[in-house]
């Protein structure tokens, strides 16, 4: 029976009535399969007293590993300081790794001194997640000397997830703002600038914590004339560079979408085979190093018909190891500034009236999978969609943002921007892109929505002279 069937047969008040009552819960559970006690158990919410305390005992007996672990989950609520010994055998000896770190959370919210000793010895596990709750248990005496120094044994665990959190712990904040400014703010000689010249030039001029979100699509390796490179470690290298650039200038905890796909360099002659290149899985790790925390991957889809036809030999000859499938998607990597601030301390850094004005209220996305018709242009052979643009800005901005694109191409971002009550700030090394930006200005359907301040379309001379007249 499916969970929308079964809240129409047993309700909340029936619910309430059995967790209050013993004997019928007792009852009620002997005669019910195993996906009715699951959704029973999921349900029963608060036990203030002892009255799902036994029934709840019988299901650890249960051969369903999920059953057994949320009889421990409710049996914890009940906070009985007897159950104690029960919650230390099933977590070290139950074979289901589910039901060993449910226990282990079971003791942590005794918050009782008797299960020090416990929680101490369970630090020596080999599942992390294990650990983890024992450190969360253990968290609740923080100022006991012994716990300070069993945790500080664990800086050297194997485990990054557990060293972060001993380090946050023991030595304090890890990564922080050094921007004594404030956070929804930025410098005024960048709003709406459009810098033509080198990217990483352009970028040393950029005070730190300037930029609130960056969005980007990368010149592709070799597969364009404005990208050519040496080598593929070349354009790693050049991209390592920008990207690190970009994580200085942007602001604590904010974001960074990173849209690319892997590429094909074809043969050279039908003695050769292609080469294809992992760009986002070649990048990722380098992301990492610099100091971006990955948040997402958002895979953006295009219809068939808009991409390179890859399968027409294998349509004909059908023959395996000769498959190669139409590529109709590209990655949009979503990163976040490593700190240690919750996602909700950037948030409060806004008045309520700015973050009432942000909120996406209409139809959004519910899945990271975006179907997002490509666009083609007369000048740009790799265009951002407005569409794709939108959904970037609404759901990692906030209005008046300053967003950043370093490779701005036609400066579709920019418009994006601008449309969405945001400023931009954009680079671009090639003249004739600039140029498109520049002459769309003066069409009656213009790229930018000049509502917020007229475009300024520097080189990079005047836009160091511009930094200096404001210092």
């Amino acid at each position: 029976m499916n969970r929308s069937a079964l809240s129409k047969q047993i309700n909340r008040e029936q619910i309430d009535s059995l967790k209050n009552d013993t004997k019928a819960l007792l009852s009620f559970l002997q005669d019910q399969n195993d996906g009715t006690i699951v959704y029973v158990l999921e349900k029963l919410g608060r036990l203030e007293n002892g009255y799902s305390k036994q029934p709840l005992l019988n299901l650890l007996n249960n051969n369903n590993e999920t059953i057994r672990s949320l009889a421990i989950k409710n049996l914890a609520k009940i906070g009985d300081v007897s159950l104690l010994d029960t919650f230390v055998n099933f977590a070290k000896q139950d074979e289901s790794t589910e039901v060993r770190r449910e226990s282990v959370s079971a003791i942590g919210r005794l918050r009782n001194e008797k299960t020090i000793p416990t929680l101490i010895k369970l630090l020596a596990d080999r599942d992390p997640k294990v650990v983890m709750q024992a450190i969360r248990g253990l968290l609740v005496f923080s100022n006991n000397n012994q716990i300070k120094k069993e945790l500080a044994k664990l800086l050297d665990h194997p485990n990054e997830l557990i060293k972060e959190v001993i380090s946050k712990e023991i030595n304090g904040v890890s990564y922080g703002s050094k921007d004594s400014g404030k956070h929804d703010e930025f410098p005024a000689f960048l709003k709406n600038t459009i810098v033509q010249g080198d990217v990483v030039e352009t970028l040393k001029h950029v005070p730190d914590e300037s930029i609130h979100l960056t969005f980007t699509s990368p010149p592709y390796y070799n597969a364009r004339d404005y990208s050519i490179y040496q080598s593929y470690d070349e354009y790693l290298k050049f991209l390592e560079e920008v990207f690190k650039e970009v994580h200085r200038i942007t602001k604590e905890g904010r974001f960074f979408v990173l849209n690319t796909s892997p590429i094909i360099i074809p043969r050279i002659s039908r003695a050769h085979s292609s080469k294809r290149y992992p760009i986002p899985y070649d990048i990722h790790p380098l992301l990492v190093k610099m100091g971006w925390e990955f948040i997402d991957d958002i895979v953006w889809v295009k219809p068939e018909a808009s991409v390179k036809n890859r399968n027409a030999g294998f349509l004909q000859h059908r023959k395996p190891l000769g498959y190669k499938p139409n590529a109709i998607s590209e990655m949009l990597m979503v990163y976040r500034k490593k700190t240690d601030k919750l996602i909700d301390w950037n948030i409060q850094q806004y008045e309520w009236d700015k973050v009432k004005k942000s909120k996406v209220l209409d139809k959004y996305e519910t899945t990271n999978v975006w179907r997002i018709d490509p666009t083609f242009d007369r000048i740009h052979s790799a265009v951002f969609p407005i569409e794709l643009c939108n959904r970037v800005i609404k759901y990692y901005s906030f209005v008046d943002d300053l967003i950043f694109d370093p490779f701005a191409g036609s400066g579709t971002l920019g418009r994006a921007a601008a449309n969405l009550d945001r400023h931009f700030f954009l680079t671009e090394k090639e003249p004739k892109y600039v140029s498109r930006m520049k002459e769309d200005l003066i069409k009656k359907d213009n790229l930018f929505n000049v509502k917020n301040s007229q475009p300024n379309f520097v080189d990079i001379k005047n836009f160091i002279t511009l930094i200096k007249g404001t210092i």
